[in-house]
């Protein structure tokens, strides 16, 4: 049972379908262990002072995150891999990950060291809204530092996975990160308190790492610490990385800008956009994130082969899975917020009116999942093209959109009574306090479309690509999310409104019922329209994703 499983975790999955799909089976897992911890959280504390503290300590970090795990990302090492391994074989591609590895860990050591004891400094104009709790924030901020580089090396370890076709190992990672997560909210909790929650995501993230660890070890491509660096070599690596640890950076600095603004708001308003943006996450993490990661080596392929017209297929076919999957979750997640929110949150110290809030951002927060999810390939397109800038000013043009609207729209609620009435009208919240962070939900929603609309136009001169053929699954995807959003929509009014809503189990089957009547109401209007991508995905499956021969690790 053990060898089976074994040989299962290292099944070696080629075939774009195959590997998203793959990597979206385990996106599942792991997506139910995020809602399990959210959970916890909700049940434990409330959208109150304390998680406020906690969701705002990760902002910093996060950060730091993206900005070194860009440089040890596959999207940027695998073509100097590859490169030098043609030239030198094997051992000449592990160099190249060794130099990476040891320059990582002096600098990312001196940095979080620096921004560990400078934190007095810099943490409390961050999050202005927090003054008196500084303390408990930046000792929750500094435990988290390790999250960073652990995760950091996990990347590193990634690139060797994935460039293997080992997507099941890879796709482990983030369940054991969350499950780290729970156990930290479980256990540490009760016994450190809130450094307890810290301490959790440190194990994660250890689990994060750890799981890739023997492959790596075992693998031709294993690195180590090196005494002697290859600096033209790491500039090389750092002049494709930067601009897309910048890119990456941008989303980070938006949020962070962001929960900064929400600091200042009621009390609750972070742990409020933290929840809502989670929700939202998922779908996005098993659609948008799992075409992405599976298109990018093929992409990559094609494109180095001076194929044109196969990348363009590849990125083309991609973009119409990404809208056939996105545009009718964007729907049901619209009709049925409350009873999501209500199901997933909705316990202990999670009263209705942070439900019905968190339910309104989350609205905001998932008509933004087309644009989120496109803008994942689009971008990992680009680096496949070795065009790693264009990215990048386009992402800076739709942060500065993000942050300059969000404070244009809380000076607006805080002068217009219209406005506000306006926004508790639609989402219903004229009696919940706390109403003004939709304006921050607003704010990201604007930046992320105006940044889609300007790289489709890019991407157009960039690859004399036509999105033309796109019309067809949008106009199907929308008639198909309009026919199972009303299904759902008539479930909850007609036929499950007699259930008692006061219980989590009355709350759940009302989901579970409308929720069954949309996705049927949604396959229904695909079959009746004609779909090809339908069709598309039956192959896919049938062609037993899980059954390819497996190719045990190499020895070193």
């Amino acid at each position: 049972m053990v060898k089976r499983v074994f040989n299962f975790v290292y099944r070696e999955v080629r075939g774009m379908h195959q590997a998203a799909y793959v990597i979206a089976l385990f996106s599942v897992g792991s997506q139910i262990l995020a809602i399990v911890r959210d959970r916890l959280l909700a049940h434990s504390f409330g959208a109150g002072s304390e998680l406020d503290l906690y969701y705002a300590a990760f902002r910093v970090p996060d950060l730091l995150f993206v900005l070194f795990a860009s440089v040890l990302s596959i999207y940027v090492l695998l073509p100097f891999v590859n490169k030098f391994t043609e030239e030198g074989g094997a051992a000449a591609g592990a160099n190249i990950l060794s130099q990476v590895f040891s320059v990582f860990l002096v600098v990312y050591v001196a940095v979080a060291g620096v921004l560990a004891l400078a934190a007095p400094l810099y943490v409390p104009h961050m999050f202005p809204g927090f003054a008196g709790e500084n303390d408990t924030l930046i000792m929750l901020m500094r435990i988290l530092l390790l999250q960073p580089f652990l995760l950091g090396l996990s990347s590193l370890c990634g690139v060797v996975t994935q460039m293997n076709h080992r997507f099941i190992l890879y796709a482990l990672s983030p369940l054991l990160y969350n499950l780290g997560i729970i156990l930290g909210i479980i256990l540490f909790y009760p016994v450190f308190g809130l450094s307890g929650l810290a301490l959790g995501v440190v194990v994660g993230a250890i689990g994060h790492l750890a799981v890739q660890l023997p492959f790596v070890i075992n693998s031709e491509y294993k690195f180590n610490l090196l005494k002697n660096v290859n600096w033209p070599i790491i500039k090389d690596v750092l002049s494709v990385s930067i601009p897309r640890a910048l890119t990456l950076s941008v989303n980070q600095i938006v949020l962070l800008v962001l929960v900064g603004i929400a600091s200042a708001m009621s009390v609750g308003s972070v742990s409020v956009f933290q929840f809502a943006f989670n929700l939202q996450s998922v779908p996005l993490a098993i659609i948008g994130m799992s075409y992405s990661v599976a298109a990018f080596p093929t992409l990559s392929h094609l494109y180095a082969k001076s194929d044109q017209n196969g990348f363009n297929n590849q990125l083309i076919t991609a973009l119409r899975h990404i809208i056939f999957w996105s545009v009718p979750v964007i729907g049901l997640v619209i009709v049925l917020r409350a009873q999501i929110v209500r199901v997933l949150l909705g316990s202990g110290e999670f009263d209705w009116g942070d439900t019905r809030l968190t339910a309104a951002m989350l609205a905001i927060f998932v008509l933004s999942l087309v644009a989120q999810a496109v803008l994942l390939l689009l971008i990992r397109a680009f680096y496949a093209g070795g065009k790693t800038k264009l990215p990048l000013y386009v992402a800076a043009l739709g942060a500065s959109v993000s942050i300059v609207s969000a404070f244009i729209l809380q000076q607006v609620y805080i002068a217009s009574d219209t406005f506000k009435v306006w926004l508790d009208y639609i989402f219903r919240l004229s009696d919940v306090a706390g109403a003004e962070i939709l304006v921050l939900a607003i704010a990201f929603l604007i930046g992320q479309f105006c940044q889609l609309f300007v790289l489709m136009a890019v991407s157009r001169k960039a690859f004399a690509v036509s999105y033309r053929s796109l019309w067809r699954i949008t106009i199907q995807s929308v008639s198909a999310t309009i026919f199972g959003a009303v299904a759902a929509y008539a479930t909850l009014v007609f036929v499950v409104s007699g259930v008692n809503q006061d219980t989590f189990v009355g709350i759940m089957l009302q989901g579970v019922s409308a929720t069954a009547v949309g996705v049927v109401g949604v396959v229904l209007a695909y079959l009746a329209v004609g779909s090809n991508e339908v069709v598309e995905i039956y192959r896919s499956f049938h062609s037993r994703i899980f059954k390819t021969d497996v190719i045990a690790p190499q020895k070193h």
